[in-house]
């Protein structure tokens, strides 16, 4: 039986979260197929918690030592949402390792956590995009006038990281200062983003079996006045609706951009494209290349739709990459 390591937790606002999604992922894993390890990144304690006792990880070859047992591992279940397993920190020391992981590589994980960035690579392959200003906590002469050049209402948040977390909308000069004080305090990039009117859509695309599937479309209707934190992990607070109720037309092209995206990005794994839809265009948000896989995540209400179990997806991430 092969071992496989889900990692979860990291080092960002998504650590509980992560933790989350890694633990649905070890409760839902065949275990006729797969022998399971759920192990826990935190900074640099690296444990795996068997029977009660905490086992550290051996950071030399990523293995645990057990009560007369060395257990080394086949691959890697990459449940980490933020640093180090979106970002490609992970991923770099895994490939040192030679140990294969259900996500995108370095080069794409890197390249997809900046927003700012990811958003310029996606709008040279001609997708729409909203205007944005990219400010770095190191030139603070530049913050106040680059910032007020985005027109209001508009978002300010995190160039690097998820779930909504340091996100602000700001409706009003005045209200500037503060959301860039709540984004910096967790990145060292911010991005001011214009507000863009519209229906949010989201598409998870995977390889699976040497296919690019592209799972049904899901719209998110916020009661909030926007899909933050609150709204993204509170019961009741959003209405996640797979499928949406959008025409086929804009379903398939929804699918299409998406598709198209995630081979031109060179995704791996399941990742989820977010996009605001409005006048007959698409406007690119940012993908999620480990995106939530909690009960409460939309992926998993994707898989469903589609048809799949939940536990047909974690084998076919497994296979994809072994």
């Amino acid at each position: 039986m092969m071992n496989v390591a889900i990692v979860a937790g990291g080092d960002s606002g998504e650590y509980s979260i992560s933790m989350l999604s890694g633990r649905q992922v070890d409760q839902e894993i065949d275990r006729n197929l797969y022998k399971p390890f759920l192990i826990e990144i935190k900074g640099d304690e690296w444990t795996c918690n068997i029977d009660g006792i905490s086992y550290p990880v051996d950071k030399n070859d990523f293995s645990l030592r057990l009560l007369g047992d060395h257990v080394h591992f086949a691959v890697v279940f990459n449940a980490i949402h933020g640093t180090p397993g979106e970002n490609g920190r992970l991923q770099g020391y895994l490939d040192m390792l030679g140990i294969p992981y259900t996500s995108s590589d370095v080069t794409t994980s890197a390249l997809t956590f900046s927003k700012a960035f990811c958003k310029s690579v996606v709008a040279q392959y001609g997708i729409f995009t909203p205007h944005s200003v990219h400010l770095f906590k190191r030139q603070q002469e530049k913050i106040a006038t680059l910032a007020h050049s985005i027109s209001i209402p508009c978002f300010v948040k995190p160039n690097n990281g998820g779930s909504s977390v340091g996100m602000s909308k700001v409706t009003s000069a005045d209200q500037i200062p503060a959301a860039l004080e709540k984004a910096f305090r967790e990145d060292e990039e911010v991005l001011v983003e214009e507000f863009i009117q519209g229906r949010e859509l989201t598409c998870g695309v995977l390889r699976t079996q040497g296919e690019v599937v592209t799972l049904p479309v899901c719209e998110i209707v916020s009661r909030k006045e926007y899909f933050d934190y609150e709204a993204k992990y509170t019961k009741g607070m959003a209405d996640e609706i797979v499928p949406a109720p959008v025409s086929q037309d804009v379903s398939d092209e929804c699918r299409r951009i998406s598709a198209m995206l995630y081979n031109l990005l060179n995704c791996k794994g399941i990742a989820r494209f977010d996009y605001i839809y409005t006048k007959d265009k698409f406007y690119f948000l940012e993908v999620n290349t480990v995106p939530g896989l909690t009960e409460a995540s939309i992926v998993p209400k994707m898989i469903a739709a589609h048809g799949w179990s939940y536990t047909e997806l974690v084998t076919r991430l497994l296979e994809e990459c072994i």
